[in-house]
């Protein structure tokens, strides 16, 4: 989901969901930008990754400016569960056979700094986020296989992890048997940390401007949604889908959705550790959804378990005979088999960018090794210590520092893996049974049984139209082609968004933008609704 987008409907998020981080803290904003700037780098996008890419510039001496077209973490890092790993969610053994073992140890290591940085930064800026080093324990789904533990241990240890064998996981009810301990991980408040880090940037002198959307992007810089022009020697776009490359990323990553509960849980119910499945095999063995929890301090009483999983492709639940909304029931129905959790008080979900050959991007934009546009994306479900990577390897390559992890992320590597295959498998299979259901003229009649709070596609001679019906029973019509290469969009009744389910961008219900690679809003037809009434 795009740190670059507007809050749907007034609200602070990209989803009509408010997720804990957003609703226990308050909004952060500043003004809009309003004149036209000069600067050595502006930054697009006010979610970890572009706050990170700023401060770690400012540092180094650069002028920098930033613009975010919601609220500061208003996109993913809002909406994340916040672990901080280097036990990645690709296994190693994968990551050993797509990179070779020196890139996949460097892949390790980059994730290990960027959890240093960020317990570095909050003690050099004094930021009070709740850091606090945890271990996390990776254990078996019923569906997988004892073995892949131990190939995973082999090349975690290879990698530099501080990993052991463990034979029982504290605080679970269900004991899943053998499982992995990792030692020196880490979790933390996301958007108390980016308030931190907003106060150093606006200390070290860089401007922050909200509601400030950046339409268009160049080598000289970027234009506003108003047309207020800042000029740059460097472009950063920092969105989690990168608004300036219309074909060549997309084709590159896939865009899942993943699902996230938080219940109260006594205090003394669970230890403050990160806990992640290997993921079921029995529902797709080539790639198998897994399952993330972890605790965070809730009130003097209780702590909140936050649990995420039951991703799917963007726009293609449907596929899984599962709709976005019972995914939540699906998620908490496996949480309660293996932790003493009580109220389910939060309900919401995220974008994550998966890379065909699951390592992210940060670099310079790919077919153009000239350019002076960076860009960060592909997080891989990693999307906290991926975007703090980026603040620290985008900083070494503007001011010439040669920095091994280059290698590593580079926008313009290739690799198709097996894995990547799979993805395709999955799109392609939602994609035609989406396409099955497309509407035709006499889908019309559909407007008639629209029910308050629901969306649906229809067909008007010959045009697809999004029509959503809002609470106080008033009709909103967009055009329904998604604005960045004509995909007809899907209604997600969870999150009340237009998605789109060939590259991910999302839309609210009157059009705006939510999330990249599209970066123009739907034609929005509010005015010519009582025709259909």
């Amino acid at each position: 989901m795009s740190e670059n987008n507007t809050p749907a409907n007034g609200q602070v998020s990209s989803g009509a969901h408010t997720s804990f981080w957003t609703d226990s803290e308050p909004t952060i904003m500043y003004a809009p930008l309003t004149q036209h700037a000069t600067t050595d780098v502006v930054v697009v996008g006010g979610g970890i990754a572009g706050l990170t890419v700023a401060y770690c510039l400012l540092k180094a001496g650069k002028q920098v400016i930033l613009v975010e077209d919601g609220h500061i973490g208003s996109g993913e890092t809002g909406r994340t569960t916040a672990h901080l790993a280097n036990a990645l969610d690709d296994r190693f053994y994968e990551l050993d056979k797509v990179f070779g073992e020196d890139i996949t140890k460097l892949a390790a290591e980059s994730h290990g700094s960027a959890i240093d940085f960020i317990e570095n930064t909050c003690l050099v800026e004094n930021i009070e986020c709740d850091f606090k080093r945890v271990d996390g324990y990776l254990f078996l789904d019923p569906s997988d296989q004892a073995e892949s533990l131990e190939k995973e241990y082999i090349s975690a240890k290879r990698a530099g992890l501080q990993v052991e064998k463990v034979l029982s996981v504290p605080g679970m009810i269900f004991q899943p048997g053998p499982s992995l301990k990792f030692s020196n991980q880490a979790q933390f408040h996301p958007m108390k940390y980016l308030k931190g880090l907003c106060e150093a940037v606006i200390r070290k002198g860089g401007k922050i401007y909200t509601d400030t959307r950046a339409q268009e992007v160049s080598g000289s810089g970027i234009v506003t949604a108003d047309g207020v022009k800042i000029l740059a020697d460097y472009v950063v776009v920092a969105t989690n889908a990168p608004i300036n490359s219309k074909y060549i990323l997309p084709m590159r990553q896939f865009a899942y959705r993943s699902y996230v509960i938080g219940a109260l849980v006594e205090k003394s119910k669970l230890p403050e550790v990160l806990w992640w499945d290997t993921g079921n095999y029995d529902m797709d063995a080539d790639n198998p959804p897994y399952h993330y929890v972890r605790t965070e301090p809730y009130n003097e009483t209780h702590h909140l378990l936050i649990c995420g999983g039951e991703d799917h492709a963007v726009a293609l639940a449907d596929a899984e005979n599962m709709v976005e909304e019972k995914r939540y029931n699906s998620l908490e129905t496996w949480a309660r088999q293996y932790f003493p959790m009580g109220e389910v008080i939060y309900r919401w979900s995220g974008q994550i960018m998966e890379p065909i050959d699951l390592l992210g991007y940060i670099g310079k934009t790919p077919a153009d090794p000239n350019s002076n546009i960076y860009i960060v994306t592909g997080d891989s479900g990693h999307g906290l210590t991926h975007g703090t990577i980026a603040g620290i390897l985008l900083t070494d390559m503007m001011t010439g520092k040669e920095n091994p992890w280059e290698k590593v992320y580079n926008p313009s590597r290739m690799n198709i893996i097996k894995k990547a295959i799979a993805w395709m498998k999955e799109f392609s299979v939602g994609f035609l049974d989406y396409l099955a259901t497309k509407p035709t003229d006499t889908d019309a009649s559909k407007i008639q049984e629209l029910k308050q709070d629901e969306g649906t596609i229809i067909k008007l001679e010959g045009t697809h139209y999004g029509a959503y019906r809002d609470k106080n029973n008033q009709l909103h019509l967009v055009d329904a082609k998604c604005t960045h290469m004509g995909c007809i969009v899907k209604w997600n009744n969870d999150e009340k968004s237009w998605d789109c389910p060939c590259h991910g961008s999302r839309f609210s219900y009157n059009g705006t933008v939510l999330n990249g690679p599209a970066n123009e809003p739907l034609d929005y037809h509010k005015d010519n609704h009582m025709k259909f009434e």
